[in-house]
């Protein structure tokens, strides 16, 4: 896992179709808006709990510990909130590719001297500045662009204030797994950002495995509802309704696939029934965040 974009965490290709306005788009986005709200919470109480000597603890993220989780988080919350952008030298470490990979490690590198404390004010800061002007202001048209974005990446509304609840909670389960503080598996984050990532099967069984037209992959996530995909002949895997004998049946609780879909680990509980060699090779590839 790498790097790669301005957030560690953007589901690749699983962007809603719904990008375009919509007479439910209001709604949506300031659903999103309330589901960030919350994660951003949830993310600074975790951060109060882990002890002092823990901040230095490694997470699933090559080259990052606990401190540079948060960093990164203050990072982002920052730039959307109007602070100015960061440029500093990050050296070449091996777990940065990419040009956005760097520009995410700048906000973790311009921040290393920062105390705990001072990084968790600056999220509380930050959130609370940007959630007061998204309440004063709301977005309506979820296919319009915002005025402000990390890294200049071409996003839509829609994709932003989805992605954002997912990379908060995303990093909170990575500090939870690192300092041994479980949790947080069933508030409104991780309900978001399961039913966001189960989206992803589609991209990972037509694209990534690439099975016969025909082949049916139902995903079975525990607090979510079965989402199941069809191969067509055009080799394109689209959502369907699911079928009481598809090809392969995956059954996962909701951390174990948080945590492969993620990339972080591989999954200790999965069940697979039907086709067990396509199970795995879906298993295999469902790292869909960079």
């Amino acid at each position: 896992m790498t790097s790669e974009t301005a957030s560690r965490d953007v589901p690749s290709d699983t962007q809603p179709t719904s990008d375009a306005p919509d007479d439910d788009g209001a709604a949506r986005l300031a659903t999103y808006v309330d589901v960030w709200w919350h994660a951003v919470d949830d993310f600074t109480k975790v951060l109060e709990a882990v002890p002092a000597d823990a901040w230095d603890a490694p997470t699933d993220l090559p080259g990052w510990d606990v401190h540079a989780v948060a960093a990164h988080i203050a990072h982002l919350e920052g730039v959307l909130s109007g602070a100015p952008e960061e440029t500093v030298d990050v050296g070449t470490p091996a777990h940065v590719t990419g040009l956005m990979g760097l520009y995410t490690e700048q906000g973790v590198v311009a921040r290393r001297d920062r105390s705990p404390d001072e990084l968790i004010t600056e999220i509380r800061e930050a959130a609370t500045s940007r959630h007061t002007a998204l309440l004063a202001d709301p977005p309506t048209d979820p296919g319009a662009t915002p005025e402000r974005i990390f890294g200049g990446i071409g996003w839509s509304w829609e994709r932003l204030l989805r992605n954002r609840p997912l990379d908060v909670w995303m990093h909170e389960q990575d500090v939870r797994r690192a300092v041994g503080l479980p949790g947080g598996l069933d508030s409104v984050a991780a309900q978001h950002t399961a039913d966001y990532l189960v989206e992803s099967l589609g991209l990972v069984v037509g694209k990534r495995v690439a099975p016969p037209a025909g082949t049916t992959v139902v995903l079975d996530v525990a607090g979510s509802a079965p989402y199941a995909v069809r191969v067509g002949d055009d080799g394109r895997a689209r959502p369907v309704d699911p079928p009481a004998h598809p090809t392969v049946r995956i059954r996962l609780d909701r951390e174990d696939f948080v945590v492969v879909a993620g990339g972080r680990r591989a999954p200790t509980r999965a069940e697979v029934t039907g086709d067990e060699e396509l199970g795995r090779a879906v298993l295999d590839s469902f790292a869909v965040t960079p």
